[in-house]
């Protein structure tokens, strides 16, 4: 039941304990593919104790740019939304989690760059009434994707196969040779 229509990318994410939680929440909530932006070559080493082996599971595509990523997900139809604190951004519960759409996560220390805020479509954030105005990055990747699979689930969107009968086959393959250990 994956959503090949519902993606999360990662900008500069470099606390391996992080992004190997938010990794374990993707496969929870049914994501199909993760992509990573990041000034390195490799993207962040999954921790296996944390990720409970999920990444086997997904599908990831490494970006060295915010335009390169942004641009490569527009044009198949992707919007955009960045979670960030900015005055003008919106709840993460007033959008529509239906359509297609990434949700792009940043780092622990600074959160997303100001080239995603403006390439974005939506800015959203969790609203928070406390001292600490930020959420662990697993934290916030979880409260926002399961706002995205109640509005799916009311759609019936996990009650069926979402992906093409291509892309069933190819990542069925994947998953049977990953989950085997070949």
């Amino acid at each position: 039941m994956r959503q090949p229509d519902l993606r999360v990318v990662l900008e500069e994410v470099l606390n391996t304990h992080n992004a190997s939680a938010v990794v374990r929440t993707c496969d929870a909530a049914g994501i199909l593919h993760i992509d990573t932006i990041s000034s390195e070559p490799e993207p962040f080493p999954v921790n296996q104790a944390i990720s409970t082996r999920t990444e086997k599971w997904l599908n990831f595509s490494h970006y060295s740019s915010v335009n390169e990523c942004f641009r490569e997900l527009k044009a198949k139809g992707f919007k955009i939304a960045a979670t960030h604190l900015k005055k003008d951004s919106v709840s993460y519960t007033s959008i529509d989690y239906t359509q297609p759409i990434a949700i792009v996560l940043g780092n622990e220390s600074q959160g997303i760059s100001e080239e995603a805020c403006k390439l974005a479509d939506y800015i959203i954030k969790v609203p928070m009434f406390g001292m600490a105005q930020s959420l662990n990055l697993s934290v916030s990747a979880g409260i926002i994707l399961y706002e995205a699979v109640k509005q799916r689930m009311e759609k019936g969107y996990y009650g069926k196969i979402r992906l093409s009968p291509e892309e069933f086959a190819y990542f069925k393959n994947k998953f049977l040779k990953t989950g085997s250990g070949l």
